[in-house]
């Protein structure tokens, strides 16, 4: 296999990219070692009920109205796929400094950067 050199500049955009391929990897892993269920369809109190900090109906519905939570509705009725909402919790977690740093410096690179670099 082979080695590729980086520079020092060149250092950030790498560890980004492959935590990138990381996660990617980890998403594969969970989904092959995790058996395969039926995706389901809640309403809102099954919802509210599923959720890990138990929200209210209310707040359910503030997100609903703030675009905030994937939805589905049918006449005056709310529906809420199951596999939506799980990918809408795992993709609520926070950066790391590592990831954020990582993705400002893949910014200013592809943007030019400022004092000319």
């Amino acid at each position: 296999m082979e080695q590729t050199q980086f520079t020092f500049d060149q250092l950030p955009n790498a560890v980004w990219q492959l935590t990138k391929e990381v996660e990617a990897l980890k998403v594969l892993l969970l989904q092959k070692s995790q058996p395969v269920e039926p995706d389901r369809w809640f309403d809102l109190s099954e919802l509210c009920a599923y959720l890990p900090e138990k929200a209210t109906k209310p707040t359910v519905y503030g997100w609903v109205h703030s675009s905030l939570i994937p939805v589905h509705k049918r006449g005056k009725k709310l529906y809420f796929l199951k596999s939506e909402i799980d990918l809408w919790l795992k993709e609520g977690r926070k950066k790391t400094y590592a990831e954020t740093a990582a993705e400002a410096n893949d910014y200013l690179k592809r943007k030019g950067g400022r004092n000319g670099r």
